[in-house]
């Protein structure tokens, strides 16, 4: 690992949050995770179970922990556990399949994956591949499983908690707020993903900066149904919540009915949901009569955010706060509440924990109303990415300014605007693909000499792929055979939706894929 401390900072963790919450308010409901309602106390027993069960395998400081959960009480036991012995989390996109699974396991370096039943068969088609141990496999089960449906390989999660001790953990060397907390892994512009690393002290920065968005109090109710595993999930609405003493309402993956009863029945006070899952919430009908009184506070975006939606939510008193960040900078601006509708389309002012401004392409701050390259600076930024030291230097400079990718430009009063996406990348369903990651599987395919994908609008998920593919002589495909050569290989969220064959792609002086041309088309 080439990310070190930079300074002798205060021996403090994240872990110390569920702590003292348990201290603080042992008996307010911390989660309520499908209708079961878990305190803060009882919440904290089960991690300092986890931290046990840790410890007699042999996880100390630094090392990785890595899950592949869907959302569920036990994905935050295993988070804050591993906070408090100082080792490093790795939650894993359950949408990935076994070889990019196998990647970031490999990548982070993990020692111990506890997964959910789910997906039992991807990760048996790589465990003689990786380097976990055998007795470091943890299955948790759900009431979908049925009776002696899994192998001896795996221990079970319940099995593993039973014995162990409810007192707080001693990590083996103590933990300082500039170590890593956190590995998230983003995908990778040239193929590989990336993963960036969020340290205890960045994690307590965006926590500070979240709650100041969204005025957060102690009798707050959040509701988000965004996926843990991402850095909105994990640093912008599970800490920040757990840390003020909030109430998380938490589902095991977003369904919009049950979003809207939530609403009904919980009354909210603050809600988080991207651009589609707003889409999904608004095509149910489900808003017509639901009394939306309970909510101050509703955040969004992910993706660009028609005015017509921000519009269709506005009539049901729904006024949707564009967030923008990345894996690398979570939540770094947000649209004030009262900016609405007098700068629409902005995604908001710079936080209170870091500056963002926009430069040209050597670097230097640009005039109001000029595109250039968003630039970011301050404590909620990243350390680094894992083992990537070219990468990490080609979005950080040594005094830690980040170069976010993305284009945009700030106007007369600060505000920002997102002009396009650098790099080429686009979201879909309010998740990152790269078109690099699925050129590099396509190029693979026999048939195919070579290979472009680019986003295309799309009315249900934000962006969809369209693959521009050059085939070898004399042969033919279709869009469904490409579907069943990616099975396997990459998510499907990252399978291209539309197929264009073209005798050549068009090329720059310098031999590059010309995708300015694809997407003129």
């Amino acid at each position: 690992m080439d990310i070190m401390p930079t300074s002798n900072s205060m021996a403090w963790s994240v872990g110390d949050i569920m702590r003292k919450r348990a201290l603080i308010s042992p008996n307010k409901i911390a989660i309520v995770y499908e209708d079961r309602a878990i305190s803060y106390r009882a919440l904290n027993i089960a991690i300092n179970r986890v931290a046990h069960a840790l410890q007699t395998m042999g996880v100390k400081k630094g090392d990785r922990v890595a899950s592949l959960f869907f959302n569920c009480p036990e994905f935050i036991e295993v988070y804050f556990a591993a906070a408090k012995l100082g080792a490093i989390y790795v939650p894993l996109n359950f949408r990935l399949v076994a070889p990019e699974i196998k990647y970031q396991l490999d990548n982070s370096g993990a020692s111990v994956l506890f997964f959910h039943h789910h997906f039992l068969d991807e990760i048996n088609k790589i465990r003689n591949d990786i380097s976990i141990e055998s007795a470091h496999y943890v299955l948790l089960d759900d009431e979908t499983t049925k009776p002696n449906a899994n192998p001896q390989w795996p221990i079970a999660y319940q099995t593993l908690l039973a014995t162990q001790a409810t007192s707080e953990p001693k990590p083996n060397k103590p933990i300082s707020l500039d170590d890593p907390l956190a590995i998230i892994h983003t995908s990778g512009v040239t193929g590989n993903p990336k993963g960036a690393v969020v340290s205890h002290l960045q994690t307590y920065f965006k926590c500070m900066q979240v709650i100041m968005y969204t005025d957060m109090r102690f009798d707050d109710i959040f509701l988000a149904q965004i996926p843990l595993f991402h850095s909105a999930g994990l640093s912008v609405v599970t800490t920040p919540v757990l840390f003020r003493g909030g109430t998380f309402l938490l589902r095991k993956q977003f369904d919009p009915i049950h979003f809207t009863n939530d609403i009904a029945h919980y009354k909210p006070t603050i809600i988080l949901a991207l651009t589609t899952m707003w889409r999904f919430v608004l095509d149910t009908g489900k808003l017509d009569g639901l009394d939306l009184s309970s909510v101050r506070s509703v955040l969004g975006g992910g993706e660009r955010t028609p005015t017509s939606m921000m519009d269709d939510l506005a009539r049901y008193g729904i006024h949707l706060q564009q967030i923008f960040g990345q894996t690398e900078n979570s939540a770094m601006m947000v649209l004030p509440l009262e900016s609405i509708t007098e700068k629409q389309g902005s995604v908001g002012i710079p936080g209170m924990c870091n500056d963002v401004w926009i430069a040209d392409e050597v670097g230097n701050p640009v005039p109001a109303g000029v595109s250039g390259r968003i630039l970011a600076k301050g404590p909620t930024v990243m350390s680094g990415y894992w083992n990537m030291p070219e990468k990490t230097a080609e979005a950080l400079d040594p005094t830690g300014i980040l170069d976010t990718g993305d284009i945009g430009y700030m106007d007369e009063d600060g505000f920002c605007y997102i002009v396009d996406r650098a790099k080429d990348m686009y979201r879909s369903g309010g998740e990152n693909v790269y078109p690099a990651e699925v050129e590099k599987v396509l190029i693979g395919h026999p048939l195919i000499s070579n290979a472009a994908v680019i986003g295309t609008p799309d009315d249900k998920w934000g962006e969809t792929g369209k693959a521009f593919i050059v085939l070898t002589d004399g042969s033919t495909l279709t869009l469904e055979a490409i579907h069943g050569f990616l099975e396997g290989q990459i998510a499907r969220y990252k399978f291209p939706r539309q197929l264009q064959i073209l005798d050549e792609l068009p090329l720059t002086a310098s031999g590059k894929v010309q995708k300015s041309a694809l997407k003129e088309q």
